[in-house]
């Protein structure tokens, strides 16, 4: 049901808003990058999708949303948050989509 519904995320903007949901993207750039550029507060963090270094069991070399802190233009990620068991079956669950997609795209560069 989680899953539904982020993936059906455009459509339920399009239908509360009666409008493109670009606006709704365009904001979450512009808080991104004021973010990247400006840091974040001492005591708060961000996701951002990066590359993983292996951080919270996530293949190294995936790019996978992590909480993130932003100090002089540097990303570091908040290591050792708390999560339930509810939690880690989602990312374990998004974990394997990712691979398994990062894998088909692989496949089809392929030469034959």
């Amino acid at each position: 049901m989680f899953f539904q519904t982020v993936q059906k995320r455009g459509a339920a903007v399009i239908a509360a808003r009666k409008l493109s949901s670009a606006m709704s993207a365009a904001k979450a750039i512009c808080d991104h990058m004021r973010d990247w550029w400006h840091g974040t507060n001492e005591n708060e963090w961000v996701s951002m999708g990066i590359i993983s270094d292996g951080s919270y069991d996530i293949e190294k070399g995936l790019v996978f949303s992590y909480p993130i802190q932003i100090k002089n233009g540097k990303l570091s990620i908040v290591q050792d948050l708390k999560m339930d068991d509810w939690s880690r079956e989602l990312i374990d669950k998004t974990q394997k989509e990712l691979v398994e997609e990062k894998n088909d795209a692989l496949k089809a560069t392929d030469p034959e």
